[in-house]
């Protein structure tokens, strides 16, 4: 029997391949718990819709995603941070420091999209990723200064 899958399922495919399994597989698993719907061709129809619809949408993300990597790109964050003797700092920079600096600046980025290696400790000029799509990736200036 082929189905259409409707959901990732290990070791068989992905969401929307079309798959070649035993009857009862189908009938007593996949079907019931909506991993599966029969092929048709009502159902091929859909899935080519849904597709369609789908890029569309990664589309769509992908340019916002461009367009927000070109703000960034201007972009200089100065953060400023209480020094102890020898320029050490009290703490260190992280992630979600930096997601809260780019919020003051009007930008709402998550703090897991924020590629940073090892949190910074130093003073100086950094330059930081940001994932903001799969395929786009930007690139943030942060200066870290005296308080």
């Amino acid at each position: 029997m082929e189905v259409i899958l409707n959901k990732d399922v290990n070791r068989l495919g992905k969401a929307g391949e079309v798959v070649k399994v035993k009857d009862g597989f189908a009938r007593n698993f996949l079907i019931p718990n909506g991993l599966a719907i029969l092929k048709t061709q009502a159902n091929l129809k859909k899935l080519e819709q849904e597709k369609g619809r789908r890029f569309l949408e990664l589309e769509k993300a992908k340019k916002q995603a461009e367009e927000l990597k070109d703000r960034l790109a201007n972009l200089s964050l100065t953060i400023p941070v209480l020094i102890q003797e020898e320029d050490k700092f009290y703490g260190s920079i992280t992630p979600l420091d930096l997601a809260a600096a780019l919020k003051e600046e009007g930008f709402d980025i998550d703090k897991n999209s924020i590629l940073l290696d090892e949190p910074i400790k130093s003073l100086g000029i950094y330059e930081v990723s940001v994932k903001l799509h799969p395929e786009v990736l930007a690139k943030i200036k942060i200066w870290i200064v005296k308080k």
